[in-house]
């Protein structure tokens, strides 16, 4: 099915193509513009362009990039290319052009617009200087600006505030599109990932679930009495990590750190099951990391945890290092919940046993505990979510979009991938020609949430494998934020396949071309 930009992408041009098409000032057919963010565009916008086109022969829509656009945490709601297209739909529209400068100035300079249109809210008052600039740049060539009538005007940013329209998938196929990805792209992905091999190091969890229903609670005491029901152990942290490579199809072999008892036997024995190549080191002195949940009718009552977070000894340090340097995987994966394996001491060993050509991966869960994402530098890809990314940079103030382009700065990166939790993912990367910003969002896909536990996880391991097979950081986000959402709807941590994939992929395909 064709999408809405395919369908008006002729009305969407560049300044340079308007220059050369529309010629410049003075000319026999007036042209008329307005310039705006158009975020949602709602009955004020309308009335605007309308009163407009009545001005002229021509009418250009002029749009502020997504890079420029500063307000509210998330905003843009609607990405450039997507409020394009919505402008382009229109009959009274006749060309779109998205400005890549911060202020309309140079496009005015440069199509030099017989009529350039306001809103209302803009004779408020004494010109604003930015209003006063463009009204400076109009009347250099003779043009003229008008500000439409008051009858009607209406706020984006109070529309979205109230409630956000759910774009996720107009805005998934409008990024798509613009990096011209197919469905069938993301397919012949998946099927690639099996042809991967991958090494992770990392700390081994064991994600327990103590089933229980409630009786009551205690008349003397404000105790609460539930009844066990059954107790499940899933393996989790690095392991899952681990679990989830290998249902994608890639070789996997994990080294990890486990206690002498019966927990690390059971993960032993799981991983293996699961096919993953296990290279355990055993520690006497400490417990298998153990996360127990005690869940009643899926409210979480209380989590006991059973663990030792002490640094691991150097003669475990040199193991690892030792393991990473003989290793000649496709993908190096450091998976780091700061239980013991990386420290202060063990990170830089670890990072200079890396082959040199390594295609290499970090995620840092530490933000309750002290680590840093930042110690893994220059790393292909990061995946830290945003009470991790705040805690490294001690960074509570800024907007997501800041955040996140700070932290690519100074973690040197060439990938991040910064997890939002309900509100999706934003990807950060060296601009493009088909993206200059160098940053993107989607929004979360879930649509059935049994259990958000190990959705990074399921991300990262996804991600990692499509960005080395695939080269695409906007495929790489994409399947990591299908393998997240499947995961979302999983009861316990549990692998998501790449047959998992395959089947949401089908069902995302039908719903965007809405087809029952």
């Amino acid at each position: 099915m064709e999408s809405l930009h395919e369908r008006y992408a002729h009305k969407i041009r560049s300044i340079t193509e308007l220059e050369r098409d529309l010629g410049r000032f003075p000319r026999r057919q007036k042209v008329v513009m307005c310039h705006g963010t158009f975020d949602v565009v709602h009955p004020g916008h309308l009335r605007h362009l309308l009163y407009a086109k009545t001005k002229g022969e021509v009418l250009v829509a002029s749009i502020t990039a997504d890079m420029h656009i500063e307000k509210g945490e998330m905003r843009p709601h609607v990405p450039q290319d997507l409020r394009a297209a919505n402008l382009a739909a229109y009959e009274l529209v006749d060309y779109v052009v998205i400005d890549e400068n911060p202020t309309p100035l140079e496009n005015l300079q440069r199509l030099q617009p017989d009529v350039f249109a306001k809103g209302y809210e803009y004779t408020t008052g004494a010109l604003n200087p930015k209003t006063q600039a463009e009204h400076d740049v109009v009347a250099s060539y003779g043009g003229t600006m008008i500000f439409s009538p008051g009858d009607y005007v209406l706020s984006s940013t109070k529309l979205i505030s109230l409630q956000p329209p759910d774009l996720r998938h107009e805005k998934l196929i409008a990024l798509m599109g613009r990096h011209k990805i197919e469905f069938s792209d993301l397919r012949q992905t998946i099927k690639a990932l099996s042809g991967v091999s991958v090494n992770v190091v990392g700390d081994t969890i064991i994600d327990s679930y103590t089933r229980c229903s409630m009786i009551g609670g205690q008349t003397k005491t404000p105790t609460i009495s539930v009844l066990f029901e059954r107790l499940d152990h899933f393996v989790g942290g690095a392991g899952i990590v681990a679990k989830h490579l290998r249902a994608a199809g890639a070789t996997v072999v994990f080294q990890t750190l486990l206690g002498d008892d019966e927990l690390g036997a059971f993960a032993r024995n799981d991983l293996e099951d699961s096919g993953v190549i296990v290279q355990a080191l055993v520690d006497s002195t400490r417990p298998t990391t153990d996360k127990n949940a005690i869940v009643v009718d899926a409210y979480r009552l209380l989590k006991v945890d059973r663990l030792d977070n002490r640094p691991i000894s150097e003669d475990f340090t040199k193991s690892f290092a030792e393991g990473c340097s003989q290793s000649r995987a496709d993908i190096q994966v450091f998976s780091d919940f700061r239980h013991g394996i990386f420290h202060r001491g063990s990170i830089p060993r670890l990072l200079q046993s890396l082959p040199a050509d390594a295609f290499r991966v970090a995620d840092s869960q530490v933000a309750s505990r002290w680590g840093n994402i930042t110690e893994f530098q220059g790393f292909d890809l990061i995946t830290p979510n945003e009470r991790e990314a705040r805690f490294s940079l001690g960074d509570q103030d800024s907007n997501v979009r800041s955040l996140a382009s700070n932290l690519y700065q100074v973690a040197k990166c060439k990938v991040l991938m910064l997890k939002l939790g309900d509100r999706g993912l934003l990807t950060y990367t060296k601009p493009s020609p088909t993206d200059l910003s160098g940053w993107f969002h989607i929004d979360a896909l879930t649509s059935d949430v049994v259990d958000r536990v190990g959705a990074g996880d399921a991300l990262l391991a996804y991600s990692s494998l499509a960005l080395k097979v695939s080269g695409s950081p906007v495929q790489a986000a994409i399947l990591g934020s299908i393998a997240a959402a499947r995961e979302c709807e999983l009861d316990g941590n549990v692998p998501v396949t790449s047959a998992d994939l395959l089947a949401r992929i089908d069902q995302l395909e039908r719903e965007v071309n809405y087809v029952g």
